[in-house]
């Protein structure tokens, strides 16, 4: 027995009304319901109307009416002209021409168009196969990009291991070098020691013959002055100077005495242009907007830059969004996240996550489903999020009550790191209700906003403190307030000041270089570097996105 949902699509309605079909004009060929008859017959009362039940139907061809012979139908088609016509046309305008029935026509260009059709869904049907090839393609880069993001990593530990070795020879080097020159200047210094014993004794021997009136005594004197006036008093042993070359990027070397160790770098040339091009940029002495974008998120939180002048954005909804550079919303993804989605970060598959703080997990999305990701600890919550460039996940997390803060670093759902002492032993972050938010720089720096503390803290990849930031340099009129932290091709460090309506550009060794203060932000907030090198900066309360160029 048909459903309900099937009987309601195989009913055939009125084609004036949305009742069903009782009668069939087959003047007209239109599907009637008994109420709209006399409509249909009044809307043409010109007309002749055959109207017969539905059953009884049949079907013709239905041709229009002449537009310079009102009462005449065009019936058929100038071959000449290649316009349609009806019977008094053939005694006019289209005297003499070679005319054709339109069911003639109509049949041709129906075949022409069932073949068209069928070479659509030929289309169709090839481009369906492609896209599951394309997929297939997709699915292997992707492997195979794996594999060689853990051959590099396996490479990475051979290499170390390589430099390990060549300075454990280098110490060892040193030591025996250092033993055997240790070893002549005291066996030097226990032979003039030994020397002097004798020179002493031969004195004394010496005196007693001077003083003896024996002819034998001293007769038999036999001198030994010579054996001591070749051995030297002083020893020059020399110590090599342990030297080395540094040619950054191409070749670094170390020389000590007969031992030398190099390692060589070959670039490519593509990427030895790209350094080129990074070594000589510099900061714009004035930033400028070149997009503004309003997404309507007020307010606006994280925003995340992905390829193609595009980036996605949330706020304090259930939703992520995808925008490009010119304020179109190409996609929309609802989390699930009560009540907003949390932090957001871009796998270097160029998969999204985000962060739930409520129920402790990191979800990935892919391909429009929601999964979990990242599962934390009894007692922790996630906050702030970070893809490393070998793949990694940095989450922050909290305690339910805010009293402590670390930074855990994920290798799928294994944690492979925890920062949160330094080396005294003291809690890095502070606690509170802000939370901790970071980024990870391109020489592998972490670099934290505390925002219970005002602070920014960029760590090396072991968790060490490099330095602390508190915002003094800039001299701004407010008190520093940071939000989030993105980081550029060059390693510069740059920082959203909630307060002071500015950016603050640090090196990479913190060292404080300028603000920007030009560009009409108010209450910046959320920040990403797009490929272009161009800052992508949300602004907290109007929800506008400012695209700036800001270095050369």
């Amino acid at each position: 027995m048909a459903s309900s949902s099937t009987w309601a699509q195989d009913v055939i309605t009125c084609d004036l009304c949305d009742n069903p079909t009782q009668q069939f004009c087959n003047s007209c060929q239109v599907s009637l319901c008994g109420g709209c008859i006399n409509k249909h017959v009044e809307s043409l009362k010109s007309e002749t109307h055959d109207i017969v039940p539905f059953k009884d139907r049949r079907e013709r061809l239905v041709f229009s009416s002449c537009a310079s012979h009102p009462n005449q139908k065009y019936e058929g088609h100038c071959q000449q002209c290649g316009v349609p016509v009806c019977f008094r046309c053939l005694t006019g305008p289209h005297r003499g021409h070679a005319v054709i029935d339109m069911s003639e026509v109509v049949q041709q260009m129906k075949e022409e168009i069932k073949k068209e059709t069928e070479e659509i869904e030929n289309f169709i049907s090839r481009f369906t196969l492609s896209g599951a090839d394309i997929d297939q393609k997709i699915s292997n880069m992707i492997e195979k990009f794996k594999t060689m993001e853990r051959e590099g990593e396996n490479l990475r530990k051979t290499w170390h291991k390589e430099v390990d070795n060549i300075f454990d020879t280098l110490q060892s080097t040193i030591s025996k070098m250092k033993e055997r020159r240790l070893t002549a200047l005291r066996s030097h210094q226990s032979r003039l020691q030994d020397s002097g014993s004798k020179l002493e004794f031969i004195i004394n021997e010496n005196n007693k013959i001077l003083k003896s009136n024996k002819v034998s005594d001293v007769t038999s004197h036999k001198s030994e002055l010579k054996d001591f006036r070749d051995i030297p008093t002083d020893v020059d042993v020399k110590i090599p100077s342990l030297n080395s070359n540094t040619v950054q990027g191409r070749e670094l070397s170390i020389e000590l005495g007969e031992y030398k160790a190099t390692i060589t770098q070959t670039s490519l040339s593509s990427l030895t242009d790209e350094v080129s091009i990074l070594s000589v940029r510099k900061l714009l002495e004035n930033a400028k907007v070149i997009a503004t974008i309003r997404t309507g998120l007020k307010p606006l939180g994280p925003i995340i830059c992905i390829e193609g002048d595009e980036a996605w954005a949330c706020g304090q909804d259930k939703f992520i969004r995808r925008i490009d550079i010119r304020g179109s919303m190409k996609e929309k993804i609802i989390t699930k996240c009560e009540p907003y989605p949390g932090d957001i970060s871009v796998t270097s598959q160029g998969e999204l996550i985000n962060s739930f703080m409520k129920s402790k997990t990191v979800n990935i999305i892919r391909q429009g489903r929601i999964e979990t990701l990242i599962t934390l600890p009894l007692g922790w919550h996630p906050m702030g999020l970070c893809c490393t460039r070998s793949g990694d996940v940095l989450v922050s997390l909290r305690t339910a009550d805010g009293s402590r803060y670390k930074i855990v670093r994920y290798q799928g759902q294994t944690a492979t790191q925890e920062i949160d002492k330094d080396d005294r032993g003291q809690n890095i972050f502070k606690g509170g209700n802000g939370g901790v938010l970071m980024k990870e720089s391109n020489n592998g720096d972490i670099c934290a906003a505390d925002l219970n503390a005002n602070i920014v803290i960029v760590m090396d990849k072991t968790g060490r403190v490099r330095f602390r930031y508190d915002g003094t340099p800039a001299r701004r009129n407010n008190p520093f307030r940071p939000v989030y932290i993105s980081t550029d091709s060059l390693n510069q460090i740059i920082i959203t000041d909630l307060n002071n309506d500015c950016l603050h550009i640090l090196d990479q060794n913190g060292q404080f270089l300028k603000c920007i203060d030009n560009c009409g932000l108010q209450s910046p907030a959320g920040l990403s570097v797009d490929s272009k090198g161009r800052l992508w900066v949300g602004c907290f309360h109007s929800g506008d996105v400012k695209v700036i160029q800001y270095m050369e």
